[in-house]
C-alpha cells in the first residue's frame, strides 16, 4: 500500500466514501491495519461518528470529505491526509471546516433555527461557503434546514463605502467602523432593511 500513489488510493477511497455499506469498510480498513498506509488516523479513527454521520448523509448526496470527516478528531488529522493522497484545495479547506465547526455551529433556538449559519454565510463573504454550510448541515443531520439553506439565495449588503462618503463621511476608518455596525444591524433585521433605511440611522458629522 505504501508504494501505491496518494492520488489512486483517493480517487478509490472516495468511491468507497458515497457507496453502500461506508462505515462496515472502514471498518475493515482498521481491522486490516492498513489506515496508516493511506493517510487515515493511525490511532484508530472515530468509527462511531463515522456510523452516526453515514445515517445522517443518508439520500442527501455528500461530497466524499464530509463523510470521511467523521474519522477526524483534530485538523491535523485533515492535513496528514492530504499529505498523502494529495488532495484538492476544495476538499482540504472543506475537510478543515468540518472538523472546526461541526460541534460550534449548530442551529438556533426559538423561531428560527437556521440564523447562525446564514450569518456565518453572509460574514465569511467567501462565494463557496454555502455549499460547506450545506454540506455541515448534511453531517449534522439537519434535514429541513438543509432544504431551506439549498432554496436561500444570498442577500447582498446594500450599503457600500461610496454612500458613505456621499454623505459626508470622509474617513477611510470611521467608513469601515460604519459599515460594520450597519451590516450588525442589517443582520438583526433578518437581512430586510434598505439602502435608504440603513443609511437614514447614520449621523453625518
Amino acid at each position: 500500500m505504501a508504494g501505491i500513489s496518494g492520488e489512486r488510493i483517493w480517487f478509490e477511497l472516495k468511491k468507497t466514501l458515497v457507496g453502500n455499506h461506508v462505515a462496515h469498510l472502514v471498518g475493515l480498513i482498521y481491522e486490516l491495519d492498513i489506515a496508516q498506509y493511506i493517510g487515515l488516523p493511525v490511532i484508530e479513527g472515530n468509527l462511531e461518528e463515522l456510523n452516526r454521520v453515514c445515517k445522517n448523509v443518508e439520500h442527501h448526496s455528500p461530497k466524499p470529505m464530509t463523510v470521511l470527516a467523521a474519522l477526524f478528531r483534530i485538523q491535523d488529522d485533515v492535513l496528514r491526509l492530504d499529505l498523502r493522497l494529495k488532495i484538492s484545495k476544495e476538499e482540504k479547506q472543506l475537510g478543515l471546516f468540518l472538523v472546526k465547526y461541526r460541534r460550534d455551529l449548530i442551529k438556533a433556538d426559538g423561531p428560527d433555527p437556521l440564523k447562525p449559519y446564514r450569518d456565518f454565510v453572509i460574514d465569511s463573504r467567501e462565494p463557496e461557503m454555502q455549499s460547506k454550510v450545506c454540506e455541515l448541515l448534511k453531517y449534522q443531520g439537519e434535514e429541513k434546514l438543509l432544504k431551506e439553506m439549498e432554496q436561500w439565495s444570498i442577500p447582498r449588503f446594500p450599503v457600500s463605502g461610496h454612500d458613505l462618503r456621499r454623505i459626508g463621511i470622509i474617513s477611510g476608518k470611521e467608513i469601515g467602523t460604519m459599515l460594520q455596525e450597519l451590516r450588525d444591524t442589517w443582520k438583526k433585521s433578518g437581512y430586510l432593511m434598505d439602502k435608504e433605511e440603513l443609511l437614514s440611522i447614520v449621523k453625518s458629522p
